[in-house]
């Protein structure tokens, strides 16, 4: 772990921060919190000890992330979004085990979202700001609304397509191979 890239004004207590990760201003990382080579934590993040972060993630400012949120590889976790560990939660009273919540590779959470407890954020899928996701995604999905619902698809290329898979900006149709979306 490179010193130099944990600002001094943060309370970072693990050791198992990976190589070339920058840790603003005002951020807590606990003990046994495992965060990955290649990102950037912003400032005014806390980060709880069962959390597993990736390598080449961007956790952007105001974002908690509780016991029990896994987020793998090149994961982008937009301002102040709102994790959740606890589906029925009372002042003093913890459950035996959180749930868990998994972001997968490439996944994508806009600005103020808030992810329920013990979901899964399929592979390069995209939720978009101030959702509310209350269940599982698959992957290359896009997801927005209160609650968020299924409004399309997204490419590998960052090509926003409709329900219908067909591109919104250039009129292209796709098909699913799987669940990536394939130009025809």
């Amino acid at each position: 772990m490179n010193n130099n890239n944990i600002h001094r004004l943060s309370d970072v207590q693990s050791s198992k921060i990976g190589r070339d990760t920058f840790v603003w201003q005002f951020s807590v990382i606990l003990e046994r919190a495992i965060i990955g080579n290649n990102c950037n934590i912003n400032c005014n993040c806390f980060i709880e000890n069962d959390v597993i972060i990736g390598n080449n993630v961007t956790i952007k400012s105001g974002v908690q992330i509780w016991d029990g949120v896994e987020i793998e590889d090149n994961v982008f976790v937009g301002p102040n979004v709102t994790f959740t560990n606890d589906l029925v939660p009372r002042s003093k009273l913890y459950p035996t085990e959180f749930k868990r919540t998994i972001l997968r590779k490439g996944s994508s959470i806009g600005a103020n979202s808030t992810i329920v407890a013990g979901i899964e954020i399929g592979e390069n899928a995209f939720v978009g700001a101030g959702s509310v996701l209350t269940k599982s995604i698959d992957p290359f999905t896009v997801w927005y609304g209160n609650p968020a619902k299924h409004m399309g698809y997204i490419t590998e290329q960052l090509n926003l397509l409709d329900l219908y898979l067909k591109d919104k900006k250039t009129g292209v149709q796709y098909y699913l191979e799987g669940f990536k979306p394939k130009e025809k």
